[in-house]
């Protein structure tokens, strides 16, 4: 009972911070009173490569994410695999610009590129299956939040010699909430019930989140992620 009710309260204190580095801190302040026999907590950051389904005219996005996790124990090798990525974007990039209305503005940028890039809470929850306690797979939804949305136009311009950029707020043309299908495996660096870990994602994306007319769009996204337990004890080994 005093587990849970703990549990309640790093998120709760997690939800309520407004930067990522404050919600990190909180995590790794209260590492040691999450971590029990039952429950692994620690920080999870990495690499994602975004993507939107259904834009042809659009190329793949590099962005870091960063949050953490818990491993929840069902039975012997099965666990259930929740969190919250604080920081995580998804979007696309690549794309032609669209005129805004401004002629010396729309003239400027005609032969720019486009990229969008949105800032979720991602929740992932998942089925997390172990096999010799190293391999593991892992399947079940992401559920997001949204947080910030903006348009980056860019244009590399010969005639100046540089570089001409502008960023433009669209946190009206995208719905709040996101949800999908997240699966992957992965492996632990150790053969101990908490240990690190670094494995792959991939998240299919099933709802529609533009509320631009006539546009339909669905994110997606391969994460390369490592696990780090915090509070736990090293010196655990599992017998053979």
């Amino acid at each position: 009972m005093k587990t849970i009710t703990r549990l309640c309260l790093i998120i709760l204190l997690i939800s309520l911070s407004t930067t990522s580095k404050a919600q990190i801190l909180i995590s790794l302040l209260f590492g040691d009173a999450l971590n029990t026999e039952e429950i692994e907590f620690g920080l999870v950051g990495g690499l994602n490569r975004s993507y939107w389904l259904d834009v042809d005219e659009s190329s793949g996005l590099n962005n870091f994410n960063l949050g953490f996790y818990f491993h929840i124990n069902m039975f012997e090798t099965s666990y259930l695999s929740t969190g919250v990525l604080v920081k995580s974007n998804l979007g696309a990039s690549g794309m032609p610009t669209y005129p805004l209305g401004n002629p010396e503005f729309d003239e400027v940028f005609e032969e720019a590129e486009l990229t969008t890039k949105l800032s979720y809470f991602n929740v992932p929850i998942m089925w997390h299956q172990r096999f010799n306690n190293r391999f593991y797979l892992e399947g079940g939804l992401q559920l997001g939040l949204r947080s910030k949305a903006y348009d980056y136009f860019h244009l590399g311009d010969p005639a100046i010699g540089g570089e001409v950029d502008y960023k433009r707020d669209v946190r009206d043309d995208y719905t709040y909430f996101d949800g999908g299908l997240l699966g992957g495996f992965g492996y632990k660096v150790q053969k101990q019930t908490k240990s690190t870990a670094i494995g792959i994602n991939y998240y299919y994306g099933l709802l529609n989140v533009s509320k631009i007319p006539d546009m339909k769009i669905k994110n997606s996204s391969v994460y390369f992620y490592v696990k780090i337990p915090i509070g736990t004890n090293k010196k655990e080994e599992l017998p053979d």
